[in-house]
Order: structure tokens, then C-alpha cells, then sequence
């Protein structure tokens, strides 16, 4: 069955014109971008039941506890998905996990844009931690 995921993904991806950049139909995996909305490298995992989504945004090279701070702060304001940390601390990554049976199109293209608008409302702090500056949070 979640080989009919995959393939009703790639349909949505396709008709949201995404770019697929990779596809393992074996392993349920799609990599995707969409450079005009900030999107790039997108990895989707039709792993049934869940969606997950996960996009690497930057690397930490000074982590701190302000830093994780203000992504999770950040993440009280995100409509879909969060910041989450890899192993190390040191990737942020935007991740999101969807429900399969009843994903629509409509859903989806909610998560795309949810993470569009974080990249550009949170742009200037990315940078910032990505550069070991200490960004400040907007209101």
C-alpha cells in the first residue's frame, strides 16, 4: 500500500511543480525542490501511515542555549512542522509528519507553504546562527 502513496505523492508534487531531484520508489523516498519558495532538497518518506518531511536549513557552528532557545520559541509560531535537531545538536532541520490515509493535495500544499513563510519571516536569524551570531527573535 505504500507504494500507492508514493505514487499519489508524486502526482501532488508534480501538479504543485515541485522539481523531483531524486526519487527511490523502492524505499517509498523523494527528494524535491522549489527554489522560488525557499524549498530545496525537501526530503518526503512515504513510510505508511505517516508522511515525513524533513528539510536540512543550516548548521550550528557555535550551538547555544539561546540559540535552541529561539528555535523553539520560532516553533510556537509555525503553522506545519517544527525545528528539530539532528544527533549532533548541530543541524536544524524543518521536519513535519503527515498522516497518509486521508493527505489530500490541498493538506500538503498547507505544509509547503507553511514552511516557505518560515524561511522568509525567519531568514535574517537563520543566517545569523548559521554564521555563530546570536539572531534575535521577531515578534
Amino acid at each position: 500500500m505504500a507504494n500507492h502513496y508514493f505514487f499519489k505523492i508524486k502526482t501532488y508534487l508534480l501538479e504543485l511543480g515541485f522539481d523531483i531531484r531524486h526519487q527511490e520508489e523502492a524505499t517509498n523516498l523523494l527528494v524535491v525542490s522549489k527554489p522560488e519558495l525557499g524549498i530545496e532538497h525537501l526530503v518526503i518518506g512515504c513510510g505508511e501511515p505517516l508522511l515525513i518531511l524533513e528539510q536540512h536549513l543550516l548548521d550550528l557552528p557555535n550551538p547555544s542555549c539561546e540559540v535552541y532557545q529561539q528555535l523553539l520559541q520560532k516553533n510556537r509560531d509555525i503553522i506545519h512542522g517544527a525545528f528539530v535537531l539532528d544527533d549532533t545538536g548541530r543541524k536544524v532541520i524543518y521536519r513535519d509528519t503527515l498522516q497518509l490515509e486521508h493527505l489530500d493535495r490541498p493538506e500538503l500544499e498547507a505544509v509547503f507553504n507553511s514552511l516557505s513563510l518560515l524561511l522568509s519571516e525567519f531568514s535574517d536569524e537563520l543566517i545569523a546562527f548559521s554564521k555563530g551570531e546570536l539572531g534575535v527573535v521577531k515578534a
